[in-house]
């Protein structure tokens, strides 16, 4: 008969409904309403989560604890995500799984380069999907042995979080236009505009990112990113 702490603290062992118990989740990941997207769909998984929301701030979290899985946003305010994906994957003993997540499927191949073991094209809020991909990541002998549910359960993050995201993005554009932020605000607002399906603010961040790349003037990208993230946290706009 087991005594009461063996129970108490015997290893979680994933089911069917929750496929990823027991293991821990760090999210490396600037925007709020992504970060909840990956909360729910942590959560509703079964998996434990953590967050960062830089490189800096990642690193620490590592120097602390070792996580399962560690899933990167490549554009991070401090640097791209796949130095960290290429630290994670050289280091040893190596994080279980090393995923790498953008709303731009074009640098897939840069983050696979890197080292990372799959990619999350945003916005992903299907739970089955989601589980699939971080149970897939894992080599055959170390995942997790719990069966994944067919679901088309889809998680709903607080449009607060997204309030929140453009705010952000609002208070910077008021206090700094230099061109490594204007890099930033350009993929961090398409990665945000791309999960709620915003295709005007999508494109404006686009064009602005490509103009950046080019050379060319931005006072006109800029002018209309800042008018468009304005009137989406205007008083009474329902976003």
């Amino acid at each position: 008969m087991p005594e009461p702490f063996d129970t108490l603290f015997a290893p979680l062992e994933p089911t069917a409904e929750r496929p990823l118990l027991g293991l821990t989740v760090l999210v490396v990941e600037d925007s709020r309403f992504a970060s909840e997207a990956m909360r729910l769909l942590c959560l509703r998984s079964g998996a434990r989560i953590r967050r960062a929301d830089s490189l800096t701030s990642a690193r620490k979290h590592l120097r602390v604890y070792r996580p399962a899985v560690v899933i990167v946003d490549l554009g991070l305010p401090d640097g791209s995500g796949t130095e960290l994906i290429a630290e994670l994957t050289t280091t040893v003993p190596r994080v279980g799984a090393v995923l790498a997540m953008s709303g731009d499927t074009g640098v897939e191949a840069a983050a696979r380069a890197a080292g990372a073991d799959a990619f999350i094209a945003k916005p992903i809020t299907g739970l089955a999907a989601f589980q699939s991909i971080i149970l897939e990541a894992f080599p055959a002998h170390a995942r997790p042995k719990g069966l994944s549910v067919v679901s088309d359960a889809v998680v709903t993050p607080d449009p607060i979080a997204l309030q929140d995201d453009l705010v952000h993005v609002a208070d910077i554009l008021t206090t700094q236009t230099s061109d490594d932020v204007l890099d930033y605000i350009a993929q961090f607002l398409a990665g945000v505009a791309r999960s709620v399906e915003d295709d005007e603010m999508a494109e404006a961040a686009v064009s602005l990112a490509g103009r950046r790349q080019n050379g060319l003037p931005q006072g006109a990208d800029v002018a209309r990113v800042s008018g468009l993230v304005q009137a989406r946290i205007a008083p009474g706009r329902v976003l």
